[in-house]
């Protein structure tokens, strides 16, 4: 059996770490949990500190550096065959792990994208909806490609493909930093539909406009640079 490993990038999420490890530990895939606390100061990394439970391994930051700067921390450490990147915010859905996972169980993908926007979603923050529909037409033109989630933060790949990504950025530019470079290598990517429950502002959304912008320079960038 394929052995998954499952990387948690936190900040500030007090209210939902622990249920987001719960729903991860349920679903019946041999794997590893690997979190990285990026600096909280909620109280989340008191409650990492507490957990006791060797199935989960905790690393921390001292500072936040962001969802890249966690990503990159845990890069060298994981061991399974697969690598999925996770959000601790209840947003998306551990249920979807054998859907996502199977392309590459069965030898059809290098990567794989979970889209939030094939599957059952919220219905709710229209700007945002176009925000990210206009970052991933953007993606599809400079890369020739046709994705319909770019910003999707479902994306899976095999372990091999995953440790040899030279990831540069530290933040949300992470997204359209690994979208560029997975395209500009050629690997096979495959797009399934998942289930997501998007949550506003007031409830602790963080990304920003200005996340955009940098999202559209990092895909022009990286599209003539390495």
């Amino acid at each position: 059996m394929i052995k998954l490993s499952v990387i948690i990038p936190v900040f500030n999420e007090r209210q939902t770490i622990g249920q987001i490890l719960d729903e991860v530990k349920k679903v019946e895939l041999e794997k590893e949990i690997i979190v990285v606390d990026d600096g909280s100061t909620d109280g989340t990394r008191k409650i990492l500190g507490e957990l006791n439970d060797p199935t989960v391994k905790v690393l921390y930051h001292s500072e936040n550096r962001g969802k890249g700067g966690a990503i990159k921390t845990a890069q060298t450490r994981v061991s399974g065959e697969v690598v999925i990147i996770q959000d601790a915010d209840l947003e998306y859905r551990p249920e979807d792990y054998p859907k996502l996972i199977k392309p590459v169980e069965d030898g059809f993908a290098d990567v794989v994208y979970g889209s939030r926007f094939l599957g059952p979603h919220r219905v709710f923050m229209f700007w945002h909806y176009v925000g990210n529909k206009f970052l991933t037409w953007l993606t599809n033109i400079l890369y020739n490609t046709m994705l319909t989630d770019m910003e999707t933060g479902y994306k899976v790949f095999r372990a091999e493909v995953f440790k040899k990504l030279k990831i540069r950025s530290d933040r949300f530019d992470f997204e359209p930093e690994i979208t560029a470079k997975i395209f500009k290598q050629k690997l096979r990517v495959v797009e399934v539909p998942i289930t997501h429950y998007g949550r506003g502002y007031k409830e602790g959304k963080k990304i920003s406009w200005k996340d955009g912008l940098a999202a559209i320079w990092t895909l022009i960038r990286y599209r003539f640079t390495d």
